[in-house]
């Protein structure tokens, strides 16, 4: 099983950046590959980005492809997002969490587990 910690949320002003971070517990954390989602209040949680196993390959939402850049630090256990440009409508709780499931729908929600609690970005215009 795998535990996480989302940190690095916040209130930030249209244009500005954060860096948010993932702490996993365990001793497996470099076999799973890692994704951030939000989820926005009165809307589904989408996905956001993705990273695989090793951190060589990583994939975005187009709404923030460009903005938005994930990493991992395995020796850490910790994955991060660093979100720049932010915009009033990236305003979320962000979570990250494992894929825990075989399958190549990286942005599907369904194949993920062990979510935290999330972590809040409010970005004001």
């Amino acid at each position: 099983q795998v535990q996480l910690v989302e940190s690095g949320g916040g209130l930030v002003q249209a244009g500005g950046s954060l860096r948010l971070s993932c702490a996993a517990s365990g001793r497996t954390f470099s076999s799973y590959a890692m994704g951030w989602f939000r989820q926005a209040p009165g809307k589904e949680r989408e996905f956001v980005a993705y990273i695989s196993r090793s951190g060589s390959s990583t994939a975005y939402a187009d709404s923030v492809k460009v903005r938005f850049a994930i990493s991992r630090d395995n020796a850490k256990n910790t994955v991060y997002l660093q979100m720049s440009s932010l915009k009033p409508e990236d305003t979320a709780i962000y979570y990250c969490a494992p894929k825990v499931a075989t399958g190549t729908a990286w942005s599907s929600t369904s194949l993920y587990g062990y979510w935290g609690q999330g972590t809040q970005v409010t970005v004001s215009s």
